[in-house]
């Protein structure tokens, strides 16, 4: 890798003159997630990728597992709802799009934002799970993926990277014609998804109140059924491989006022609501006839099996900017939110002998966030360039689970509970982050100093008992430095380093949650440690004629990794039995190293049969160990790649693409040996795969498009790791696994 990073520094350096005379560089991008200011991606020393909102919408983005399509080393887990209700925990797609993962970790580890207001975390506990996708792609103008660490700006959680969804603006819609400003603008859309029979509509209405003052309203709404698959087999039982019957429906409003009181000055006031609901009838769930076992055991049969899951999310944030042009700062920008975010998880069993048995799972989190952040140009000498940029960020977020239902005789009455007791979780940071330039260097150092706790608020409800299970606070700090270097070697090509630190600190519900369930019994940990990261990036970014390239090759190192839910073995050894359960906790492993490289860019072919040619791609390959055992790491995803033929003529495009995923197979595992006793089993690997998809927009006149694509069009049979990774091998059931065979997307986008 650093042989061809070296080679294409001395070309892009001996072709210097040539690529001026064709034009210079390509349009560059801006972000504001890897700085928390805006600046061109080609001037950061590290990795970060842009979806804007063309792209959005030209490859009919329509939820966070299309984003992670397209991107090297990240992915998406979405299994398919293959849960229980009550059974042995089985939370398999409770989670539906789980969260990133990006370059080998995923879940909490990755920041998720919007428009930098921290969203929900995961949670799981028995067979409920509460994923992370509480975000609607109608409202957003585009998304921003930092790859690495971004502690050292935004502290815990940051451990692997970040993902920034960035809203809609008035201004996106209130742009006319030769500069001129519209007093009144928008955008209404139709759509439609093949994979999950998903239909959407939505509207964007904007306008000004003066010259000073704009708002905007967007509404959307969709309709869909599950996710479909290659399998095969229909049976209303666990034989099943076909989707379980499923309804999902999603609503969002996105409402902003953009007032600008002055010159430099600004405020926005954002008012956002997503919701979505979700059932399932579990058919997967109910046993296979004929019935056996003792009388006791075929009366505990399911023969019927139900689930409805809600998930809101509702957040109100001023964002002010002040020019100051004082000593200390030349701006100041100030953001306080109020965000509420609650799911709830609703289910029923029917057993072979009548008795019904319902579950009532909630989980909520209200946090208040607050930003107070000065940048400043700094005097350097002549020749230099200086931009100092520090902050203070303040985070309280109050978590609660409450869990209900009934259980029907001869079962124990049920016993409504708290799996953890409600918990204030607040951090206060301090962070600077320096970038000092020549134009030929750049040097970007920074650092961030936190301090977290962890505060039980009320032990009331917290199961088994107070006395047996008391509750821990915890509290702690972390400092989390970054150093970042870019060498310009010509106008158009650049090599960075980036060497960066990142941290996790543990969860309320990590440290307390605890559950007894038959034969097994989950342990709070109150000894659990922050994770911690170390990341060192080497990277080449440019444009040479007409191929433009972003590679890098990188290391993390991780200390201290939080493994949930760790199976620790029987109490007293042995044959779990309910005085002897198996237990398990969360506990820290000591050491992990993932590595690994990516590459990305586009080769622009020229002009040919009426239109313009090009090809983007991608590819991305990581390698996980855990340092501890020297074994590899089982959850890394297989490499992938990705090849375009795009083709442009006037009112209309096309492009084919080729993806292809490597295989996952049982060298590649550090233990092939998947679940708990009694259920232990082998783990189920996956082929490699090529698929090919066909897209391509009409613009029908000024305004109008129709976007149409032809997903999977060899019908190809194939798996994602992610969805499989822990699941045993069951020839017969494999297939409930796959991904959605070939099928349609189809949209028609107007603005007005």
């Amino acid at each position: 890798m650093a042989a061809l990073l070296s080679l294409a520094l001395c070309a892009a350096v001996q072709a210097q003159d040539a690529v001026a005379s064709e034009g210079g560089r390509a349009p560059q991008q801006v972000v504001v997630s890897a700085s928390r200011y805006a600046q061109f991606i080609s001037d950061l020393p590290q990795s970060v990728d842009v979806i804007g909102s063309s792209q959005l919408e030209e490859g009919q983005i329509q939820d966070i597992r299309d984003v992670a399509k397209i991107l090297p080393n990240v992915s998406v887990k979405r299994a398919p709802a293959r849960f229980s209700v009550t059974g042995r925990g089985n939370p398999v797609g409770n989670d539906g799009n789980a969260g990133f993962s990006i370059r080998g970790q995923g879940g909490n580890r990755v920041i998720m934002l919007a428009d930098g207001v921290r969203l929900p975390r995961s949670y799981l506990v028995g067979s409920n799970a509460f994923g992370r996708d509480t975000v609607a792609l109608g409202l957003l103008k585009r998304i921003e993926v930092v790859r690495g660490p971004a502690s050292a700006l935004y502290g815990s959680d940051g451990l692997a990277g970040l993902v920034n969804f960035i809203s809609h603006e008035p201004a996106d819609f209130l742009e006319g014609g030769a500069g001129a400003a519209k007093a009144l603008g928008g955008r209404a859309w139709l759509s439609y998804s093949g994979d999950d029979d998903e239909r959407g509509v939505g509207a964007t209405l904007a306008g000004r109140f003066s010259e000073q003052a704009e708002w905007l309203v967007t509404v959307a709404g969709n309709r869909a059924h599950a996710l479909e698959n290659m399998g095969s087999n229909d049976a209303a039982n666990v034989d099943r491989t076909t989707p379980n019957p499923q309804q999902s429906s999603g609503t969002s409003l996105l409402g902003k006022v953009v007032w600008r009181a002055g010159e430099g000055q600004r405020h926005v006031l954002t008012l956002e609501h997503v919701g979505k609901d979700n059932e399932v009838e579990l058919l997967s769930s109910r046993a296979k006839p004929p019935y056996t076992g003792t009388p006791a055991q075929q009366a505990a049969l399911v023969v019927d099996e139900d689930a409805a899951k809600t998930m809101e999310r509702s957040r109100l944030t001023w964002d002010g900017r002040f020019p100051v042009q004082a000593a200390w700062a030349d701006s100041v920008q100030t953001t306080l939110t109020w965000q509420d975010s609650a799911a709830r998880d609703k289910g029923q069993t029917v057993r072979n002998d009548g008795g019904v048995r319902l579950r009532d799972i909630s989980y909520e989190e209200r946090a208040l966030q607050a930003t107070l952040q000065a940048d400043k140009n700094v005097q350097m000498p002549p020749g230099w360039a200086q931009t100092l940029t520090y902050g203070i960020d303040l985070v309280r977020t109050d978590i609660s689970s409450f869990a209900d239902g009934s259980d029907p005789p001869p079962l124990p009455a049920f016993v409504p509970k708290k799996y953890f007791p409600d918990t204030r979780d607040s951090a206060q940071a301090l962070y600077v982050q320096s970038e000092v330039s020549d134009g030929r260097w750049t040097f970007v150092p920074g650092v961030r100093f936190d301090r977290f706790s962890i505060k039980v608020l009320s032990q009331d409800g917290y199961y088994p008992t107070v006395s047996a299970t008391p509750g821990t606070s915890l509290s702690g700090s972390a400092t989390s430095p970054k150093l970042g270097v870019l060498w310009r070697a010509n106008p158009t090509w650049a090599v960075f380093a980036n060497a960066a630190s990142g941290f996790r600190a543990p969860e309320g519900q990590q440290i307390n949650s605890t559950l007894e369930v038959s034969t097994a019994k989950l342990l709070p940990n109150p000894d659990l440690k922050p994770e911690e990261s170390r990341n060192l990036e080497l990277g080449l970014r440019g444009q040479l004629g007409g191929l433009s390239l972003d590679m890098a090759v990188f290391e993390s190192r991780y200390e201290q990794l939080i493994v949930e839910k760790k199976n620790l073995g029987t109490a007293n050894g042995g044959t779990a039995t309910t005085s002897n359960p198996t237990l398990f906790q969360t506990v820290n492993i000591e050491r992990a190293t993932i590595s690994g490289f990516e590459f990305k860019g586009q080769m622009t072919w020229g002009a040919a049969f009426g239109g313009q040619w090009s090809s983007p791609f991608s590819y991305g390959q990581l390698r996980g160990t855990d340092d501890t055992t020297g074994l590899k790491l089982n959850y890394i995803d297989p490499a992938t790649a990705h090849l375009g033929l795009r083709y442009m003529s006037g009112n209309w495009h096309a492009q084919l693409d080729v993806f292809w995923q490597h295989a996952k197979e049982a060298s590649d595992l550090g233990s092939a040996s998947v679940g708990n006793p009694p259920n232990v089993g082998t783990q189920f690997t996956i082929p490699a795969a090529t698929t090919l998809d066909l897209s391509g927009q009409w613009r029908i006149q000024k305004g109008l498009r129709l976007n149409l694509a032809a997903i999977n069009l060899s019908n190809q049979k194939y798996w994602h790791w992610s969805d499989v990774q822990g699941l045993r091998t069951v020839p017969d059931l494999a297939d409930a696994y796959t991904q959605p065979g070939r099928h349609f997307k189809v949209s028609l986008v107007a603005d007005f």
